[in-house]
């Protein structure tokens, strides 16, 4: 232990040493979500002057830095986002971040393939007395990185939480070190209502006991979680972990013994929520964190029978397409592993892709259900791999059903102010 201690303090550097590395031209990408080096992410906006045309792949960013808002860093740090938050939707705005679209599963072997990276940072835990730290809150890109960068930084952080899955790494992997203490970030209980709560009983109407779960993020998939109230043995497969799903389990809801993979396991590739999430995941044998292009593969989701895949989107199509991450031509979020888990979802046997959303935006002035989308508008799940659609005001099924029957049912389920408007351009585009 004594030598690892010694080692360990060897490898620690200083936030201006670790910022000494960078080169002109380097591609540096960051630990994604929970997993981001907030204090080493901050300090990037210290190379303005320093060097020049650095790239820095960063995805769920949570942190909100100096050189995704202020144009000076134009030539000095260029951020590119797989999947927009609300710091880099504003970069991109403002022409200081790039989307790059993937699917979850393969997104770092893609842009890597590309563009090699030469430094790799992530937060991760202190190390323990065997030699390993772990990076607990998600397995997104970081095994695509480890393994290819050049240069690898942790910045530890004794305030993170220890899970388990694949998620340790050797002091002997790590070429440097840095202290970190930023508490790990929290995302709030969104609000839910009415229509929230009757989406959420249409979707827990199509799950039954024994089923594995994937469920997202916000106001639907929790209502939907709270729906499950008086199920059995439901299990979970997820691309994130998330508060409501840790209550699933406290309830007795969540067992996960009816599982075809992992039995009795959770298992995921990212961990995102509040601070009773971050005490659940703390040293918990039952939950498992292993890296996207394993967990959201679409051949591996389809091994969990009874696999059911419930999403969110912001609009559909009267086909049922589904658009989830751009409003026209905006980025707004991204790709995630919204298509490989309705893909895997629909090869499962027994499976479900389903999508729910709220029938209107904009204060009812808008339909998310349309004739056709809007010009521009990224189409992130294909008709083909949607099972059900679901708003407020029902269920409208995909599976085995026409243009012509899917349009109707949608029409049936859409804001009942905006019915006669979509049946007049059914029939206009030739739909119906």
């Amino acid at each position: 232990m004594m030598e690892l201690e010694t080692l360990c303090r060897e490898k620690t550097i200083s936030m201006d040493a670790a910022l000494a590395l960078i080169r002109d031209g380097d591609q540096v990408a960051l630990g994604f979500c929970g997993n981001e080096p907030f204090g080493f992410a901050a300090a990037l906006a210290g190379l303005k002057g320093r060097v020049k045309n650095v790239t820095v792949f960063s995805g769920l960013t949570l942190g909100r830095y100096e050189y995704l808002s202020d144009p000076a860093f134009r030539g000095v740090v260029d951020v590119v986002s797989p999947f927009h938050s609300a710091s880099t939707r504003s970069g991109q705005e403002a022409g200081l971040c790039s989307y790059f679209p993937g699917d979850l599963h393969n997104l770092p072997r893609r842009w890597v393939e590309e563009n090699p990276v030469r430094i790799f940072c992530c937060a991760a835990t202190p190390m323990d007395r065997h030699g390993y730290f772990r990076l607990p809150l998600a397995r997104i890109v970081e095994q695509t990185f480890l393994e290819q960068a050049d240069i690898i930084i942790l910045e530890v952080n004794p305030n993170l939480p220890v899970v388990f899955g694949d998620t340790a790494l050797h002091i002997s992997q790590v070429d440097y070190l840095l202290n970190g203490s930023t508490p790990p970030p929290v995302l709030p209980r969104a609000r839910t209502g009415a229509a929230e709560a009757a989406i959420g009983t249409y979707v827990a109407s199509l799950v039954h006991d024994g089923d594995t779960i994937q469920l997202g993020i916000g106001g639907i998939p929790d209502a939907v979680a709270q729906s499950f109230s008086g199920k059995k043995d439901l299990g979970i497969h997820t691309e994130m972990i998330t508060s409501s799903m840790a209550d699933l389990v406290r309830e007795g809801i969540v067992t996960g013994r009816k599982k075809s993979l992992f039995p009795g396991k959770i298992v995921g590739s990212f961990i995102l929520g509040d601070e009773s999430l971050y005490r659940f995941v703390d040293q918990n044998p039952g939950v498992l964190l292993f890296d996207a292009s394993y967990v959201t593969c679409p051949s591996v989701v389809a091994q969990n029978e009874n696999m059911v895949s419930i999403n969110t989107a912001l609009a559909v199509d009267l086909t049922g397409q589904v658009a989830s991450e751009s409003v026209g031509n905006r980025q707004y979020s991204g790709s995630g592993g919204q298509s490989d888990t309705a893909a895997g979802a629909i090869h499962a046997r027994n499976g479900r892709s389903i999508i729910a959303l709220r029938s209107t935006t904009a204060k009812g002035t808008i339909s998310t259900i349309s004739a056709v989308l809007a010009p521009g508008t990224i189409v992130t799940l294909s008709r083909n791999t949607v099972d059900y659609i679901i708003t407020e005001y029902g269920i409208a099924q995909m599976r085995g059903r026409t243009i012509p029957q899917r349009a109707r049912s949608l029409i049936a389920i859409a804001h009942p102010d905006h019915r006669e408007t979509l049946e007049r351009e059914a029939r206009q585009y030739g739909i119906l």
